[in-house]
Formats: C-alpha cells, structure tokens, sequence
C-alpha cells in the first residue's frame, strides 16, 4: 500500500485507478479476511457479500476481491451494483462481512474498497489490524503489470432491494409522501432507479431528471456549480416541491427544497435527529452549531471527521443507554445506533451512512408545518449556516506543512491575518480535526486536509448563508496562496 500510495481515508482504502491494480485489490481484500479471521467473523464457507457503484474501473476491482475471496475459501454473494447502505442493511441483518467497490463522489480517475465488518462498518482499530497481516501471494497469480491472469467470471446477482425498499415503506407508510411532486436528478448514482421506486411506493409523484451513462462525480458536501444552476432551473418553473440526489455510491443524499435551493447535510442532520426524537447525536466538529443552539438534546458528541468516529461515538452512547443514538455528518449522511420507534412504527440500527432515511424524514416533517414546503422546515431551525468547498490539487503534505506553520504562530500568519480583519480575533482554535478558528465574531473557519484525495477541505459558519459564502471565498483566496 506504502508502494502504491494507495492508503486508507475516512473510509476505506482509495486511490487512483492506475494504482489499484489487480494484485494490489487482491492484497487487500484477503488482509481484510485475514483479519476478520482473527476477530471471528471469517473462516472457509463463509459468505461475504459484494458490490459496487457505477464507474468504469469497478468491474476489474470487483473481480480481484471476489478471487481473494474464492481464494480464501469464503462464498461470495454478489449483489451488483447497489447502494452502499441497501449493501450494509442486508448484510449487517445477516451477521455477513460485505465490501463495496466505491470511490464516493470522487473523480473517476480514483475508486477504492470500501470494508465492512459482520455488524458494522471498519473502525481505525481494524485498519491496524488488517494492515499488520501477512499476505501470501498465490503463484501465477498476475501478469508483470499486476493483472489477473485468470480473472473469475462475476456470480448470479443476489437481489437485496426488496427488503431495502420495505424498510422505509414498513416505518413511514405508503400514503407517507401523497400529493408531493419530487424530481430525481439520477446523474450516475447506483441508488438512483431504486430511490424513485422509494418515492413512488410512498406516494410521491418522480420525475427523472439529469440521467447520465458517464460518471460524475456529485459531491454532497461541495456542491458544484453546475449541480447548484441546474437545481434552480428544474425548480423555475414550480412543479417541484423537492428535488432528491445522492453522491455516487448512494450512502449521502443532496435535497433541494421548492425553490432549488440545495440543504446542507448538517442542516438536515438536525432536522432529521429532531423528527427521529433523538436522545443522543453524534456529529463531527465541521457540522454546524445549530445542534447546541436548538437545545434538542444535552448528550451532544463532537468527533473528527469520518463516518468512523461517528459510529465509534454512537455506539458508546447507545451502549450508555442515550436512544435513540443517532449520528449525522456535514456531508448528509445520517446514521442508526439504535432502533426507533414512532407511531407504532420501528425502523431497525443501521449504522452506516443512510442517504434515504433523512430526505424521508424532512420531506414528511416538512407537511406537518404551516406553510408545508421545505424552506419553511429550515427556517424554524436556529439560524447558523454552513458552508464549504475544497482546494482542488492541493498536496496533503503541503497543506499539514502550511498549517503547522499557522499554528506555531497565528498572530503573524498572513490567512489568520485576513480573516482576523473581516472577523475579529481568533478566540478559540480547535485541532480535533484540522484547524478550527472560532473568530470574535462568532464566525468559523475550519481548515481539513481530505483523508480521500489531494486537496485542502475548507468549512465556514456564520449566521446567514450571504455571509457564509462571502467569508468561504475569503478563506479560499487565501489558502489557494498556499500553493506558491
């Protein structure tokens, strides 16, 4: 892996595609069963199930994991392209390891395996684990550029949809979403046919929109300009009273409201723990402070960021006997520890990211207002407003480098300095992940290398969305600095 810089992020190993070679999937995939051998959730006969998203290089990676898996002498239940929590949901209800071949939302020059345990997803204490195993490489395994010389022809596809779909139809209902107009942008997300049989078994009228066969890569949390002008157009017109998206492996979900206006994921988090009457809420530090400010819950959980320690967290307070314990990140993915029950109604743990349980949740949330739309919904929430976008190409090593340098001495800092002129001071700066400066004002700035991919994430906070955006292209300008 240190060969091929193919490394573990926030979830899963990732990288470029060129790098992912079949011997080094393989290498991988049988590390994991190795591991998971050890922690008793593998042995010969086992099933492990897998499944991916819809990029180009998936297929070949599908195929290295799947040989390791033979190989090792597991069963592999192959379940095609499918989203990632359909994936978890049937597996973890089967006490099942799985993998999803997935580089999330982005470009399709990179990919990546994305592991999961029998009940849950990877933690950084199984990444150690599995990176400490000894792997044996079959003989006459590849050619000299690392590929299968014999790869394996993909099993009969397992349909796990059916009990996915009923998992939101058995808790809300089928008339749950009667009357609405959705429009769903498909672009090349692998939940986006099974998304609208969602909706429509719930009662909502879909229109389909933005279909692609080539891959884009949406991200949930930096939402591209072409993303933000199409939702607008679709909505001119008024026919919708919400548009509906996911990233790329379906896990995070992207909502627009009637207006087109694209919700962030931690504006939804907190509408969705607040429909789910939350009894804990895990969030990382990037998320928005709403949370405190709405007073839903006194065991609010801050954490870096990663759906990993989320769950790590989560888990804790579900064990502590704080539930419903859920978890939310800014980039909308909203996760289960525990079991909910409403109306009579109980939607079982699913502690992975959940792109569909939160556009349920504030969509049905949102017809019980006065006023009945989305925009009204956000609105009742405490006005803090987040805001983001990423450094593309920005070296990791670089930006670490640039900011130690920030922190060995802020007051002569040349960002600092520029931000400190539109927000006062800095009062408080938070390292639990990335450098976080709470200025005077009340405004935030936050400063994270991506653990996926070579860029500089930057998060912002201030009271309404005009200020948010202007202050994210202050801290952008200066960062981009960085580069020279």
């Amino acid at each position: 892996m240190k060969q091929s810089a193919v490394a573990f992020g926030t979830s899963g190993v990732r990288g470029l595609v060129s790098a992912l070679t079949d011997e080094l999937c393989y290498i991988c995939t049988k590390g994991y069963l190795l591991y998971l051998a050890t922690q008793g959730e593998f042995k010969p006969g086992s099933p492990v199930a897998v499944a991916g998203d819809l990029r180009p290089s998936t297929p070949h990676i599908m195929k290295a994991c799947i040989a390791a898996i033979e190989d090792m002498g597991g069963k592999v239940v192959f379940c095609g392209a499918v989203p990632s929590p359909a994936l978890c949901s049937f597996a973890y209800a089967r006490n099942m390891p799985s993998l999803m071949i997935t580089g999330s939302h982005i470009p399709d020059d990179r990919n990546g395996i994305k592991f999961n345990r029998a009940c849950g997803e990877f933690l950084k204490t199984d990444e150690q684990g599995m990176l400490s195993q000894d792997v044996t490489l079959p003989d006459g395994l590849t050619d000299t550029h690392g590929a299968l010389i014999s790869p394996p022809a993909f099993p009969p596809v397992t349909d796990i949809l059916p009990p996915f779909i009923a998992r939101y139809t058995d808790f809300f209902g089928t008339d749950a979403l009667k009357g609405l107009k959705l429009g769903i942008y498909h672009h090349s997300a692998v939940g986006r046919d099974v998304l609208m049989q969602i909706m429509q078994t719930l009662g909502a009228e879909v229109t389909p929109l933005g279909r692609s066969e080539t891959f884009i890569p949406v991200d949930t949390e930096a939402v591209r300009p072409e993303d933000v002008i199409l939702a607008r157009e679709w909505s001119s017109a008024g026919t919708f009273d919400a548009i509906l998206t996911t990233d790329g492996d379906s896990d995070r979900p992207l909502l627009a409201d009637e207006t087109g206006t694209w919700l962030r994921g931690d504006t939804l988090g907190l509408l969705t723990a607040q429909f789910l009457k939350a009894g804990s809420v895990t969030t990382p530090v990037s998320s928005n402070t709403a949370l405190e400010r709405s007073q839903l819950t006194s065991h609010a959980i801050r954490t870096r960021i990663g759906s990993p320690y989320v769950i790590d967290a989560m888990n804790a307070a579900a064990s502590a006997g704080h539930t419903p314990a859920v978890g939310y990140e800014a980039n909308g993915g909203f996760l289960l520890a525990s079991p909910v029950t409403l109306n009579g109604r109980t939607i079982t743990a699913l502690p992975t990211r959940d792109s569909v349980l939160p556009m349920l949740c504030a969509l049905v949330a949102s017809q019980r207002i006065p006023g009945r739309c989305l925009s009204a919904l956000v609105a009742s929430l405490p006005a803090r407003i987040t805001d983001s976008d990423r450094l593309k190409e920005m070296p990791t090593d670089t930006s670490k480098a640039r900011l130690q340098a920030l922190l060995s001495a802020p007051e002569r800092d040349e960002t600092v300095s520029a931000l400190s002129k539109a927000c006062g001071m800095p009062e408080d700066i938070n390292l639990t992940d990335g450098v976080r400066l709470t200025f005077a004002s009340g405004e935030i700035v936050h400063l994270r290398p991506s653990g996926n991919a070579p860029e500089l994430r930057v998060y912002v906070e201030a009271d309404n969305a005009e200020r948010a955006r202007a202050l994210l292209t202050l801290a952008l300008r200066q960062v981009s600095r960085w580069r020279d």
